[in-house]
């Protein structure tokens, strides 16, 4: 497409037409997951039909299809993200698996008894518990980088706490809660002239901005399928080839080794060495779909609606009654979170699910944030670039009445 043609768009998702409580379902969750393309739910469907069959292991018509539409995808995340190469793609369970994977493997490789782990405020859980787990299990440090009252992390702040003994740095790309774009090629740079490592957690930035890891220039990346219109269950670490070379397996099992007796192991080569056991094949091949798919949309159409739907939706919600926008940050995308005075998060999200509207409440698996900001949970709205301004305006209405059956205002 060369605008951004929104009824076009949404006729490819069967579930934006479904009803919620006898109205219009207005999914506004979608930092959560995105709904599902055609191309992606036929593309998993033809594997399952016409070729299902493991990969690497047989010779057979099948088999020999499956790895050819399974290596497919493989290159489909390559040119998505620009990774230096196709065997710097590696497949995983999702954006846990990949920063569970680099965590284990740059901790056995790089990380000592008193070295430095840098993440910051803004981190999903999955972007910190597996460095709290790594520093647990090296007698490393965690080190954060606080963020501002408008929730953003500044670069003097990020700076302020690198230091000689930072061996890794993990930040977001962009907040899952907040919506904070991050400086991310200036924090991967200082973080690089201080000598470390820097992984990037991309799972809420691949759906909503054009993504270059290598002008980036992140080590490692990290993202999920099922936030980029694409399955559950499939994710990527990609990186630097030379990086990746250096880190050891961190699961054994299939298709990992070169060979194996029962003296010695010598390991396969990338990307398979990273990729222990059966994968989710039928995943990686509606990840391909989905990438492709969205490669089909024009960037600059899709930015400016996200965003504009963003702007309209905060500015609504800034003007109701005991309704107060969390964070002001510089660059916002596809996020905005809010709080009712006097609510709990569940029942304003309860009661929008009454008029179709679906959210997000609670502390979206980023507890630290919410404690800085002094929050117990917040109400999350998460955009796509299939959702409407119909759909904000019955997010304003939904909430209004809530507001009138929680006695606000």
């Amino acid at each position: 497409m060369s605008r951004m043609d929104v009824q076009a768009l949404r006729a490819q998702f069967p579930a934006l037409s479904r009803l919620v409580r006898g109205r219009p379902l207005a999914y506004l969750d979608n930092a959560a997951t995105t709904q599902k393309p055609l191309a992606v739910l036929e593309a998993m469907d033809a594997y399952h039909r016409g070729c299902c069959a493991n990969v690497h292991r047989g010779l057979h018509s099948m088999a020999v299809e499956a790895d050819e539409r399974y290596e497919a995808a493989r290159e489909s995340v390559q040119r998505f993200i620009n990774a230096e190469s196709s065997q710097a793609v590696i497949f995983t369970s999702g954006t846990t698996g990949a920063v569970n994977l680099a965590a284990w493997s740059l901790g056995e490789a790089f990380v000592r008894p008193g070295d430095e782990v840098l993440v910051t405020d803004l981190e999903h859980h999955s972007n910190l518990v597996p460095w709290h787990m790594l520093c647990q299990r090296k007698g490393a440090r965690l080190v954060v980088a606080h963020v501002s009252d408008d929730g953003e992390v500044t670069l003097d702040e990020w700076s302020a706490r690198l230091s000689s003994r930072t061996r890794i740095a993990a930040f977001t790309h962009v907040s899952n809660a907040l919506g904070t774009v991050n400086p991310a090629r200036e924090m991967v740079a200082l973080a690089q002239a201080a000598g470390a490592r820097v992984l990037v957690d991309g799972a809420q930035a691949v759906a909503h901005r054009p993504v270059d890891i290598q002008a980036l220039g992140a080590d490692l990346y990290a993202f999920s399928g099922h936030k980029v219109y694409g399955p559950t269950g499939i994710g990527v670490l990609a990186g630097r080839l030379e990086l990746l070379e250096q880190l050891p397996p961190w699961q054994g099992g299939g298709d990992m080794i070169a060979s194996v007796t029962h003296e010695e192991i010598s390991w396969n080569e990338l990307p398979w060495r990273l990729e222990a056991g059966t994968p989710h094949i039928a995943g990686a091949i509606g990840l391909g779909a989905a990438l492709h798919f969205l490669s089909g949309q024009d960037w600059a159409s899709l930015m400016k609606q996200e965003d504009g739907l963003l702007e309209e939706a905060a500015r609504r919600l800034a003007d109701l009654p005991g309704v107060r926008v969390i964070g002001h940050p510089a660059e916002r995308t596809a996020s905005l979170s809010f709080t009712v005075a006097g609510a709990h998060p569940s029942d304003v999200a309860t009661l929008l699910d009454l008029e179709g509207v679906a959210v997000r409440s609670g502390h979206h698996c980023a507890q630290p944030l919410m404690a800085r900001l002094g929050l117990k949970g917040t109400v999350r709205a998460s955009f796509a670039a299939y959702n409407t301004l119909q759909e904000v305006e019955q997010l304003e209405r939904a909430l209004r009445k809530a507001l009138r059956m929680l006695g606000v205002g």
